[in-house]
């Protein structure tokens, strides 16, 4: 598997390496993976036009390194673990052979509703297991995915579809999370009403049961879809750059912008950062509780931890419901030993009272990581105090949609922790800060724009359908750099915030 760094010593050695040579770094960590044939060349690339290619002419298929060469080993781990919205409905479990059978079953399913390699498929549903594996289902035939998050409007999730003229949508019913019952299907039919002709069919996961609208010809149910195909489905080998999924970010202007990921790269990076940044072992439980319809979910709660052969969770609910003790509920509950939440839900919590904690033991926590934003130091605090017992660490982890993959965190419990701090750069990633005219500010204790002047395997290709505008929002403000858009701190010990 995957390296996992286990001291920082090893840390700066690792790194040093990977900044002299990251095409032979890169490579090291590519072959730990099932690829149906070796890349011909681990990186070209150049940040003008912007052209980046990685282990081109390789082929593989990023589900049978998620799926199929761990059923050998780890067929009976669980993969998934559900927590629904009500905290009374039991947990459910898929073990790795149950999620590669519904994997490919779903994919046999859009394949007969004549979903082919290229073909772009939007999805609008809350966080139920069906989420990913339809995710995967794409992944495996080749088709494209795209995430939009079940709290966006119809006309966003209208916008989106026509952007990348997908082909098909799933959906769910409705969607109960905390204490409001959402008509997810509704908004589908009202985006669906706004000229998207591209859509020729819409899969409905009953996820309630509550009647919706079907329309004839177009809607169809998922179970009636799913349940009677081959629980085995031959993967679709892809090359390396192919396309995985597109996802949108709200750009500052009118238009949505998908950024789009590619297959292999973004495989070996996602698989690397969370083995690292987490310092997951084996029979860990791993809880990051975004939702999928964000990177982070697509990085941190399916493609990183399951390609590591990981225990992922997922959460159908909210953090108030049924009270402010919920996450913590549920930590204890499953003995969640990786809590991966965002700086928004920390300071809700804290604002609520100590009470919603106290009941809890919290013990199996061995690392905490926040998401999203800086965390200011009063909610780090209170976050490394109270949840974490003042014992485990925190990884305040810095990226971007467009960077696929955590760039700058600490590891685990090996790196120094300041608070507020989101430390040093992973291995393979080189963030400089450069000033408003272009110049580069060396050494520590400086203060200016965040870039990074190498790229790396999970890193963006292009913005769907209008490669100019990747070029000018990413790489025009300087030469031959990727601009964060971001402003940064590098302290006296070279560490970020």
């Amino acid at each position: 598997m995957t390296l996992q760094i286990k001291s920082f010593d090893e840390y700066k050695d690792v790194y040093r390496r990977s900044v002299e040579d990251p095409e032979g770094f890169w490579a090291e960590q590519a072959s730990t993976f099932t690829w149906r044939k070796k890349w011909d060349k681990v990186l070209e690339w150049n940040f003008r036009d912007p052209d980046v290619k990685w282990f081109s002419g390789g082929k593989l298929n990023i589900t049978e390194n998620c799926l199929d060469r761990h059923l050998k080993d780890r067929g009976d781990q669980v993969a998934i673990l559900f927590e629904p919205n009500q905290p009374d409905a039991p947990v459910k479990k898929y073990t790795y052979k149950e999620l590669h059978a519904a994997v490919c079953k779903t994919a046999n399913a859009l394949k007969a509703n004549g979903i082919e390699k290229g073909d772009r498929v939007c999805f609008y549903m809350p966080m139920v297991p069906e989420l990913a594996i339809a995710v995967l289902a794409c992944a495996r035939i080749g088709a494209i995915h795209s995430v939009v998050f079940a709290g966006f409007s119809a006309q966003a999730l209208a916008d989106r579809i026509k952007d990348a003229t997908c082909k098909m949508v799933i959906c769910s019913d409705y969607n109960d999370r905390g204490a409001k019952h959402i008509p997810v299907k509704k908004v589908v039919d009202d985006a669906l009403d706004m000229d998207c002709d591209s859509i020729e069919t819409v899969l409905v996961h009953k996820n309630t049961g509550d009647e919706v609208t079907m329309k004839d010809g177009r809607d169809k149910w998922w179970h009636e879809e799913v349940d009677g195909q081959s629980a085995e489905c031959e993967a679709e080998e892809m090359d390396a750059e192919d396309m995985l999924f597109i996802l949108y970010t709200s750009g500052s202007t009118g238009k949505p912008k998908g950024v789009v990921h590619t297959c292999g790269g973004y495989m070996v990076y996602t698989a690397f950062s969370f083995k690292n940044v987490f310092q997951y072992q084996d029979g860990d439980i791993y809880w990051c509780t975004a939702d999928i319809g964000w990177i982070t979910g697509h990085s941190y709660i399916v493609y990183g931890p399951l390609l590591a052969g990981a225990t992922t969770v997922m959460f159908e609910g909210v953090p108030t419901y049924p009270d402010a003790g919920r996450f913590w509920a549920v930590c204890d509950k499953l003995k969640v030993n990786q809590f991966y939440t965002a700086p928004t839900a920390i300071r809700a919590l804290m604002a609520q009272g100590d009470q919603w904690v106290e009941g809890y033991s919290l013990n199996s926590i061995k690392v905490l990581g926040t998401v999203g934003e800086p965390i200011n130091e009063e909610a780090w605090e209170w976050y490394y105090n109270k949840i974490g017992k003042g014992n485990s660490p925190i990884v305040d982890t810095w990226w971007q949609t467009e960077t696929g993959g955590i760039m700058i965190s600490g590891l685990g419990n090996l790196s120094p922790m300041k608070p507020a701090h989101a430390g040093y750069p992973l291995p393979g990633i080189q963030p400089c800060l450069m000033d408003a005219d272009g110049n580069e500010l060396k050494g520590n204790d400086v203060e200016g724009l965040l870039c990074v002047k190498f790229p790396w395997p999970s890193m963006l290709r292009t913005t769907y359908g209008d490669h100019e505008r990747c070029r000018q929002t990413y790489f025009s403000a300087f030469k031959d750099m990727y601009f964060t858009g971001d402003g940064a701190r590098r302290d006296k010990e070279g560490m970020y915030r």
